[in-house]
């Protein structure tokens, strides 16, 4: 196994709760479909934290942030069966991520927690 790239991001939560309750575009912008219909209940803004800082990890291991046109939708975080998390990328940013590393398969491997304050998540891609 080759590591490609390793990411990992740390979001204050209360910063999350804040940005939500003043600006809704926000959720719209950052947050795919899916991931707005999964974030409910007394959990939302830690599900919505996790979700952002698995987002910045992804784009930390790629090593090119927001730009060259990625941007938040491309990437989605869900949860299989068990609640273990994982990335679906759209088509656009799987075929920049072949191109990028000269690959034709790559994994995705991500970590979430909470505690309290916080939220983190870690991203490894490998080939």
């Amino acid at each position: 196994m080759n590591i490609l790239g390793i990411g990992i991001d740390i979001v204050e939560v209360n910063r999350i709760k804040k940005i939500l309750k003043e600006n809704r575009s926000f959720i719209d912008r950052i947050y795919t479909k899916h991931e707005r219909s999964s974030c409910i209940g007394n959990k939302k803004v830690f599900c919505y934290a996790k979700k952002y800082a698995a987002k910045e990890a992804f784009v930390k291991a790629l090593g090119t942030g927001f730009r060259y046109g990625i941007n938040f939708k491309n990437i989605e975080i869900k949860n299989d069966k068990l609640g273990k998390p994982f990335v679906k990328l759209d088509k656009i940013l799987n075929l920049k991520i072949k191109k990028k590393y000269k690959i034709k398969k790559f994994n995705v491997f991500l970590s979430i927690s909470d505690e309290n304050k916080y939220a983190i998540a870690n991203i490894l891609i490998t080939k």
